[in-house]
């Protein structure tokens, strides 16, 4: 394994010299700095994490990935993340992945490099096996994720509950033709699974089999979901209600229906995912399953910055409630 010795032979400074370019000292100069980076790039050289917070090296940085600021989801997620960062004399970067695996992949390089002391990952693009060995690097924390693996600390919630309890909800409303809208796929795993397994989960306690041509996979705007209703308009045989995995995409087919002369609930119910604000001001008002997102964030750094500080490895889960808020569009 490389060391910070080979680092000073290859670039023909002292070990003392490397060391300050790799602590960020300020009188470096710039060539000096570019000539250690690129050492350590060429031999593949990490400055140990473990001994640099033993020796008190850290940049007090959170990195927080996301899919997409844009969608209010995350945005108020990473508000909370900031705040509850910053009362804890931390600072926060935001990495947008963009749903990208190589992105993603470049962010996670950042914790390898020590640019930032821990990350926490609000969405998951890349195979565990891929993420996985950059826990040797710093703590990682899986917030509004999940993959069933023991080794990472998450904070999360019961999505297939949440799914489950959302579609039983129209289904007791008398509805039997229910469509389903998904962030992912329909298979794999993680967040969006754990939904899918709850949508159907609620269909086959019923027997009831949803038309295929009613699962709209890998919507995330409103734009999104005024698509799904220009689909459904389309179709001989329509859905009287959907399930959508996001406030967003909900709003969007509450627009596009109305718009198109249905009557939200009589002719299409809807029902939302997570209670952004958004699902108090479409009209008529969004049933959906709301997420604490406020505790979620603030639990998430309160648990990274345990992980941070502790100099043995820590693994802890926790699950917050959730809950269905019935209003107008069912």
């Amino acid at each position: 394994m490389p060391t910070i010795s080979d680092v000073a032979r290859i670039t023909g400074l002292s070990k003392s010299t490397v060391s300050r370019v790799i602590n960020n000292h300020p009188y470096i100069s710039s060539q000096k700095r570019e000539k250690v980076l690129k050492a350590m790039e060429e031999i593949g050289y990490y400055p140990n994490p473990s001994a640099r917070r033993l020796r008190g090296h850290t940049s007090n940085t959170i990195g927080v990935i996301v899919p997409r600021i844009v969608n209010p989801f995350f945005s108020y997620l990473v508000n909370s993340i900031e705040q509850e960062a910053f009362k804890n004399n931390y600072q926060v970067i935001i990495f947008q992945s963009n749903d990208l695996k190589d992105k993603e992949l470049y962010f996670l390089n950042l914790l390898k490099n020590r640019q930032v002391d821990g990350i926490i990952m609000t969405s998951i693009e890349n195979d565990w096996e891929t993420i996985e060995p950059y826990m040797q690097y710093g703590p990682v924390l899986l917030c509004n994720e999940y993959v069933n693996q023991s080794s990472v600390s998450k904070v999360r919630l019961d999505q297939k509950k949440g799914a489950y309890m959302g579609t039983e909800h129209l289904i007791n409303k008398g509805h039997q033709k229910i469509a389903y809208c998904t962030g992912g796929l329909f298979a794999g795993y993680g967040r969006d699974f754990d939904r899918n397994t709850g949508y159907q989960k609620a269909m086959d306690k019923h027997q009831l089999t949803p038309n295929p041509n009613w699962i709209f996979i890998q919507r995330h705007s409103i734009e999104d979901g005024k698509k799904v209703v220009k689909e459904i308009l389309s179709m001989n045989d329509k859905p009287t209600a959907i399930f959508s995995g996001s406030d967003e995409v909900a709003a969007g087919i509450i627009i596009e229906a109305k718009e198109n002369g249905l009557k939200i609930p009589d002719d299409l119910a809807v029902i939302g995912f997570d209670d952004q604000p958004l699902a108090e001001i479409v009209d008529p008002k969004l049933t959906t399953i709301k997420q604490p997102i406020d505790e979620m964030g603030i639990k998430s750094v309160e648990l990274l910055i345990q992980m941070m500080n502790s100099k043995d490895s820590m693994v802890e889960e926790v699950q917050l409630p959730i809950q269905l808020i019935e209003r107008e569009s069912t």
